[in-house]
């Protein structure tokens, strides 16, 4: 996939782990001890549950060697959801030196026992070629099993991968399947995708409604690319009527999200247009704002 398509996943596991570390052996602090027990008696359940409340300072004090430990203990006993933690604990050297290959090895651990986000980690590690050889057919692998399982991130990067011809052989008709399915989860970059297909009518019958309502989409979760496109499709009356305020509204709003071309779009409309409608144009941008924050 090109690289510029890409948004780096290790952001996304990033976020992973400071929303999905807990466990399942205690709910209240007082349990700690009981859970410890368990684990050092080798129940990994515990042991991975142990390791969430140590990275998560539930219960104990933060400590990320503690949590290693017990996420190690439990990921040597096939526990698939400690494998994925214990894989990024490598890929960001926390609680043990970053290491690129055993981030692999346990990633590959809790990929082969099915974590769709496992699997998808270990797509982006074969598309950047960190730890692995850079290999396409094996990113498009694992993240074909990501998005098999609903994964919406691996969806769009599947149809990225479609689009681009990067590790199978281009088809558009595949890539508008995997954008559609990351759009209707709300993926801005994959609805954005959508929109330009039915503009340029690849993979499906050129459709200028279809990329208006997709680009909209993308739009109002603050896509800069889509906004501006919007702001182009009201200029010239493409899958909605002509409208000059409008087309201010949405370059403006592009141009506020640091997209050159909207502020250079948005100054040569405001060329041809009254001050009336400027400041009308002006007033929608604000009030798109607010109701967008």
């Amino acid at each position: 996939m090109k690289k510029i398509f890409l948004r780096t996943c290790f952001v996304l596991l990033l976020a992973a782990f400071s929303s999905a570390y807990s466990g399942s052996c205690f709910e209240e602090p007082k349990d700690v001890d009981d859970c410890r027990a368990r684990a050092e008696q080798g129940d990994p359940e515990a042991q991975y549950s142990l390791g969430s409340a140590y990275g998560a300072g539930m219960g104990v004090p933060q400590d990320n060697k503690q949590a290693f430990k017990w996420f190690h203990k439990a990921a040597e006993q096939g526990h698939a959801a400690a494998q994925f933690f214990l894989g990024g604990m490598y890929q960001f050297g926390d609680g043990v030196p970053q290491d690129d290959k055993q981030a692999v090895k346990w990633f590959r651990n809790a990929a082969e026992q099915g974590v769709a986000e496992a699997q998808f980690v270990l797509g982006s590690i074969y598309n950047y070629g960190k730890g692995v050889p850079q290999d396409d057919k094996q990113a498009f692998k694992w993240f074909h099993k990501a998005a098999e399982q609903g994964h919406a991130v691996a969806q769009f990067y599947l149809g990225g991968m479609y689009k681009f011809g990067d590790g199978v052989p281009q088809d558009d008709k595949q890539a508008v399947k995997w954008f559609r399915k990351a759009a209707e989860q709300g993926v801005a970059e994959a609805q954005y995708r959508l929109g330009y297909m039915y503009s340029e009518g690849k993979g499906v019958p050129q459709d200028d409604k279809q990329a208006f309502k997709w680009r909209r989409k993308a739009a109002e979760q603050g896509h800069a690319a889509a906004q501006f496109f919007l702001g182009t499709m009201y200029s010239e009356g493409k899958g909605v009527p002509q409208d000059n305020v409008m087309a201010h509204m949405f370059y403006n709003l592009a141009a506020a999200n640091g997209n050159n071309y909207g502020r250079k779009n948005r100054d040569k409309m405001a060329e041809i247009m009254t001050s009336s409608e400027i400041a009308e144009a002006q007033k929608l941008a604000r009030e798109w704002m607010a109701s967008h924050e």
